[in-house]
């Protein structure tokens, strides 16, 4: 993904900042809401079971933190820690139980998993109805057919700010760059189903600069830090940067960085999501909006079936 730089680019007043963390707490503060609403009215606490295999230090952290949000929100959180050793039968079989635990009504998997573990195995294990990371085929599904459906949290999250600081995207020129299945994919369908004309730009793409200096809207998630410059953003477009990398200084000191060298696309942006502080928080309160939306369809579709007998 390279392309040529352009010298004198046009510059325009600082881009305001896309307030990720502030719009997660608010809707967190609702879904507690919407939690109370509903044990209210099912007398059934929404659970969420995580699954974290091996000792990764940056999954444990972002594991710890999900338990808390859960916690924060009203629900139940189930953790499950297994060693790196665990054999792929052996998760298999966890994912079973959770799969019939009434309990439980939210199932996710931390990725990545350790070395002879397939994730894709793993994470199609997951009922449907569970699978509150949306990356199974049965929920990708539906997603790409403009379906109904649990979508990925993190494009979930991109969305909700974009409908939030953008409005109508009808007919914006969208660039989503990286075509993963946990992101890329899933937000170029989010973003066709909002009316964008939307291209995906991935390693094959051969002036991918080009293409995101036409795009009002830029979406980057390709895990390579500060990828995307300054004279790439279109003056006014709005950029949303999935990637968080830690860096070294000078000073011995580390600092959170994105896929977009920030300090110069603000000088180009309309707006722009900081690193951290922007896409992060709000991935976790999909996540949450995820387990009450699956809670609900489990225990409704239960109490309607119920009804009917």
């Amino acid at each position: 993904m390279t392309g040529p730089a352009v010298s004198n680019a046009q510059e325009h007043p600082a881009a305001r900042l896309i307030d990720g963390k502030g719009f997660a707490a608010r809707m967190t503060q609702d879904i507690a809401t919407d939690v109370s609403a509903f044990y209210d009215r099912y007398h059934v606490t929404p659970g969420l079971a995580v699954v974290l295999v091996g000792n990764d230090p940056a999954s444990e952290v972002y594991v710890r933190n999900k338990a808390l949000q859960t916690h924060r929100a009203g629900m139940r959180s189930f953790m499950h820690m297994l060693p790196a050793t665990t054999s792929q039968k052996e998760l298999l079989g966890l994912i079973e139980r959770l799969n019939v635990d009434p309990e439980i009504h939210g199932i996710l998997v931390q990725l990545p998993l350790p070395a002879g573990l397939d994730p894709v195995a793993v994470t199609n294990a997951i009922i449907p109805e569970k699978d509150v990371d949306g990356l199974g085929v049965v929920n990708a599904g539906r997603l790409a057919l403009g379906l109904p459906g649990i979508v990925p949290c993190t494009p979930l999250g991109c969305l909700l700010l974009l409908r939030h600081y953008v409005g109508d995207m009808r007919g914006r020129d969208a660039l989503v760059i990286g075509a993963s299945n946990l992101v890329g994919r899933p937000m170029a369908e989010l973003l066709l189903r909002e009316g964008c004309t939307v291209t995906v730009a991935h390693i094959d793409t051969r002036d991918t600069a080009s293409l995101a200096r036409q795009a009002d809207i830029v979406v980057v998630a390709t895990g390579v830090r500060e990828l995307v410059r300054g004279d790439w953003i279109k003056p006014g477009a709005t950029v949303i940067d999935v990637g968080i990398s830690r860096v070294t200084l000078p000073n011995g000191k580390t600092r959170l960085v994105g896929d977009v060298k920030f300090d110069e696309a603000v000088r180009r942006a309309g707006l722009i999501t900081p690193v951290p502080g922007g896409v992060g928080p709000m991935t976790i309160a999909c996540l949450l909006r995820n387990t009450l939306d699956a809670a609900r369809m489990l225990v409704e579709g239960k109490a309607r079936s119920g009804e009917n007998t």
